[in-house]
């Protein structure tokens, strides 16, 4: 399989989404929202990594064993690390309850939930969520669910009937994509955290 392309466009994207991240958490007033941020990077994610998963099964090269073991290579040393600091901090500062709360959502960050805890949990929008110092992990947790389920359905399509593989993808994308319009209006915590309306 070809070497995938550098694309410089992409580090333009990936540079306009860290900039209205950090922007929005500096609390710049014209800055009203960062998340266009987060939309951003899962757009380029889906594209990148979805597009080497589609073409690794599209030429039988997929491997659970090998794509698993680069994405731990790729995000695990840097959310233990950020894992480990904010605990040692949080043994300093935090109280017990804090403390407990802190220990739970750093387990769920690890193994990829975040963003359901923080669903059932917390509301993204209040004013205390500027105090949970795990709730910036609810997006790695929608991206590790979608890599855990994209191949399979991949997998499972070109079992099936590999002609239909992009019809099918277009329609899940077309039924994600109207799910969160609708939730964004009807339940935007749901629109916001979970996989189904990010897809």
């Amino acid at each position: 399989m070809s070497k995938p392309v550098y694309r410089p466009d992409i580090d333009g994207l990936r540079a306009f989404a860290v900039t209205s991240v950090v922007l929005f958490h500096a609390g710049l007033p014209f800055i009203p929202s960062g998340f266009v941020g987060v939309d951003i990077f899962f757009v380029i994610s889906g594209y990148l990594i979805g597009g080497i998963i589609f073409r690794e099964v599209h030429h039988q090269e997929f491997s659970f064993a090998n794509f698993y073991a680069r994405r731990a290579r790729r995000i695990l040393p840097a959310l233990v690390c950020v894992v480990s600091i904010i605990c040692i901090c949080g043994c300093v500062l935090l109280t017990q309850a804090e403390l407990l709360e802190l220990a739970s959502s750093s387990s769920a960050a690890l193994v990829g939930i975040s963003n359901i805890k923080f669903f059932l949990r917390n509301d993204y929008f209040d004013s205390d969520s500027s105090l949970l110092p795990m709730l910036m992990t609810w997006s790695l947790g929608v991206e590790e669910q979608f890599y855990l389920l994209f191949p399979l359905l991949l997998l499972a399509l070109k079992r099936l009937n590999n002609e239909k593989t992009e019809l099918v993808l277009a329609v899940i994308s077309v039924v994600s994509f109207l799910s969160s319009l609708i939730l964004t209006t009807t339940h935007p915590a749901a629109a916001f955290y979970l996989l189904p309306p990010r897809a």
